[in-house]
């Protein structure tokens, strides 16, 4: 009954069509551990909604130590091993900055090496990167 509803847990459950719902909350009510996932699954999810540092470093304690009281053995290994990220994940939510972002960073630079071949020292090279972007320490 699982493996058919595999795609239904994954799904955002605002997409889903009514007698998707209702199959949906048949395989979760058949399963206590899978409901509890799916719970959690939830609530990490609106761990990315969370408007300062402080809010989202109070859910994620809760979330942490729900994760631990539920006793299912996979997902307290997951939360261990999310639990080493969340540094960078607060660092996120402080300071938001798009991949789209970072993307174009990251070309400028690699321009700015095509440019620097034959250059001697590197500290020219990181002069020369400093430059390109003027306001940034």
């Amino acid at each position: 009954m699982v493996k058919q509803a595999h795609w239904l847990l994954l799904r955002n459950p605002d997409h889903l069509k009514t007698e998707q719902q209702i199959r949906l909350d048949d395989v979760l009510a058949a399963n206590q551990s899978l409901m509890t996932v799916y719970v959690m699954k939830a609530q990490l999810k609106a761990l990315w909604t969370a408007t300062t540092a402080w809010d989202w470093r109070r859910a994620w304690k809760q979330w942490m130590a729900h994760a631990q009281q539920s006793r299912i053995p996979a997902l307290i290994q997951f939360a261990r091993r999310l639990s080493g990220y969340w540094r960078g994940i607060v660092s996120r939510v402080r300071w938001p900055m798009h991949t789209g972002q970072l993307e174009g960073i990251n070309n400028k630079i690699k321009v700015i090496k095509r440019m620097a071949y034959g250059y001697r020292d590197s500290d020219y090279f990181f002069m020369k990167i400093k430059a390109a972007f003027p306001g940034n320490p």
